[in-house]
């Protein structure tokens, strides 16, 4: 898809030159968060932004094992005044444009080329970042082609591709749910999932609806939260899943039981837990831990917080390097998530103003229009809790 942009990225460069050889604004991410910040820019009035992806437009949708599905449904409801939960801008409906429920992860992929393209957003793929740094009043953005200038950089890049491979010994003997590219060609018959959280009850499932033996493993007991918050309990669409014969048949839960050690010895994994059990199979243990986020890697532009998320103001901002911006399912503010597409889209406009705020551009009818589609949330009191992590 690079193509597509060549011309854009010309046409901003050559306007750049002529003025002050740097952006406005510099997102780094074309996934969820950085289209959809993108498009919040472009209808707040900000023209000379970026958005650059080291691979491209929704790669880590696209890497998805392919029968994996969104567990939010997606439903034409803009008539209405109501935001498809799975939209990422504006009268924007997924369900509307892929008449698909609950999408692949390529069919999302697909879903955030298209809107790109329609809002003609200044991308610029195969663009890796390889360091960050502020000198005076300009970021230099570091990447393996060139190196960019902006007065502001909004880390958008997600969480999927980061996976969490740590938490007790022999864990690096498992494989991540995050490399899967295919269930269905998974060998073996007798599957250990560690982590009973969304992607890993997902594993279990499809594995069971190939006739395999699983037995799934959680610290805590998912299943059984009484949390209407999907931070903390299962989505409606795994507990229907759960209840499908092909998993009441092939799966065995293990609710609140610790794994402490993987070992490999003569092909045989055994796994440990806390509680002294000892489970063994021929296959290797498949691991469903959660994300470590690419927030690492600008974590010098952050103050930490407790739980090592980075620290932000009212904005969104570090409060140590202003204007830079945090964006994406990394945003946390003191016991606040904002873990999915439907919660962390309603930050996109508090970033966006601050930006047009700073460069002097009106913002009265933007946050007017966003705020009635229920994208601008400034009222963290109606938030829930944590999102499950490592």
């Amino acid at each position: 898809m690079s193509s597509d942009y060549e011309d854009v990225d010309e046409a901003v460069d050559t306007a750049l030159e002529d003025d002050s050889g740097g952006y406005d604004v510099i997102v780094v991410g074309a996934g969820a968060a950085g289209i959809g910040i993108g498009i919040a820019l472009a209808h707040v009035g900000i023209e000379r932004f970026l958005i650059i992806d080291r691979d491209t437009i929704g790669s880590s949708f696209s890497s998805w094992p392919d029968e994996t599905r969104f567990i939010t449904p997606s439903f034409p409801s803009n008539s209405i005044g109501m935001l498809d939960l799975n939209s990422i801008a504006v009268g924007i409906s997924p369900a509307f444009s892929m008449k698909i429920e609950h999408p692949t992860g390529s069919d999302y992929a697909e879903h955030l080329q298209d809107i790109a393209s329609f809002f003609e957003l200044p991308v610029r793929e195969n663009m890796d970042v390889i360091g960050i740094s502020k000198n005076d009043d300009f970021f230099h953005v570091e990447t393996n082609d060139r190196v960019l200038y902006a007065k502001n950089v909004i880390w958008a890049a997600g969480e999927f591709q980061y996976p969490c491979l740590r938490g007790f010994d022999g864990s690096e003997l498992c494989r991540h749910t995050a490399t899967i590219a295919n269930y269905g060609s998974l060998e073996g018959d007798d599957f250990l999932i560690i982590g009973g959280y969304e992607s890993g009850v997902d594993a279990a499932y499809h594995l069971a609806s190939n006739d395999k033996r699983v037995r799934l493993f959680d610290i805590d007991s998912p299943w059984d939260e009484d949390s209407s918050d999907p931070s903390v309990s299962l989505s409606t669409y795994s507990f229907e899943r759960m209840r499908r014969a092909e998993f009441q048949k092939n799966v065995e839960l293990f609710p609140r039981t610790p794994v402490s050690s993987v070992s490999l010895m003569e092909q045989v994994y055994e796994i440990k837990t806390e509680d002294g059990q000892i489970f063994k199979s021929n296959v290797q243990p498949l691991l469903a831990s959660g994300f470590e986020g690419s927030h690492k890697f600008v974590s010098h532009l952050f103050d930490k917080r407790e739980d090592g998320f980075p620290l932000l103001n009212e904005q969104d901002e570090s409060t140590i390097e202003p204007g830079m911006f945090l964006c994406g399912p990394s945003v946390r503010h003191d016991n606040h998530d904002f873990c999915f597409i439907f919660k962390f889209r309603q930050r996109f406009a508090i970033v966006a103003q601050a930006i047009a705020s700073s460069l002097e551009i009106g913002t009265d009818e933007f946050v007017e229009a966003y705020r009635g589609w229920g994208m601008y949330l400034d009222d963290l009191s109606c938030c829930g809790q944590e999102c499950l992590t490592c």
